[in-house]
């Protein structure tokens, strides 16, 4: 990606952290963004003393990669702001806006676009994300190199070789987070209730799930063998464990799973129809 013109289209969080990822990964690209809010172009420019724009087009003027990072509900009016100068400049566009189907965005630009849909995670925001992938048939192998290497500067990532695979990312790591802080969350409650101080309990709570996904990382073990590990018959975790599964812990993550599964490809179809 040497000397790599990249406009982001957004300025806002995602944006910000991809931006900030490459830009300490390497110095050689040359990046520009554009926003409507003079407040987040002023936080990128002061941020990382890059040209921004209040015109998509002046951004992404002479661009090789265009990143859509703008609000699922206004990327249709950006493709169509966007489509005769980026059928002109034939760029590798990458969208990282939720639920927005490759389709509809090739459909909204009208030519015969490359395209990669991604889905990060939040966790991108601290270098931490996990993202998926997806290409269509325009995409050439050093634009995919492109792509990964965009989404490498804030994380792990995957393809997948079905966009339909990303409505299940969306279930697992898209949604991921937001599980493990409530599972936080409520085992912060508990601690209290067993008397630890809420300072003792959010510091005991975090470290625990810091080192238990440090360890899931780094052993080369599943995650059931870990458990097993550490479960002894008839000991605490024994007891624990046994309570989640008369519970039905894995048939509720089953469930919420599936459910935000189901509402990724509705959200997909609401994103796309026409008005």
């Amino acid at each position: 990606m040497s000397n790599t013109a990249i406009a982001f289209i957004g300025a806002g969080n995602m944006a910000r952290s991809l931006i900030g990822g490459l830009l300490e990964e390497s110095g050689d690209y040359r990046i520009s963004a554009a926003d409507p809010d003079p407040a987040q172009r002023s936080l990128l420019a002061d941020a990382f003393q890059i040209p921004v724009s209040d015109d998509n087009r002046v951004a992404a003027e002479g661009a090789d990669v265009v990143v859509l990072a703008v609000k699922p509900h206004v990327i249709k009016d950006a493709c169509l702001d966007l489509h005769d100068q980026l059928s002109a400049q034939r760029p590798l566009v990458v969208s990282v806006a939720a639920g927005v189907r490759e389709s509809d965005i090739s459909r909204w630009l009208a030519y015969e676009a490359a395209v990669v849909r991604c889905m990060p995670n939040t966790p991108a925001l601290v270098r931490s994300g996990a993202s998926a992938l997806y290409a269509n048939a325009h995409v050439s192998d050093a634009q995919r190199d492109c792509a990964e290497s965009l989404l490498r500067a804030v994380g792990v990532i995957v393809w997948v070789d079905e966009e339909s695979a990303l409505d299940a990312v969306t279930a697992l790591s898209g949604s991921g987070p937001a599980y493990f802080f409530a599972i936080m969350e409520a085992m912060e409650d508990a601690a209290v209730g067993l008397g630890l101080s809420g300072e003792q309990a959010r510091l005991l709570t975090l470290e625990t799930a810091f080192g238990a996904a440090k360890m899931a990382l780094e052993a080369g073990e599943s995650p059931a063998q870990l458990r097993a590990n550490v479960t002894s018959k008839g000991g605490t975790t024994h007891a624990a464990l046994q309570v989640f599964t008369q519970r039905g812990l894995a048939e509720t993550f089953a469930l919420a799973m599936a459910a935000a599964q189901n509402r990724a490809r509705e959200l997909g179809t609401q994103l796309g129809a026409d008005e």
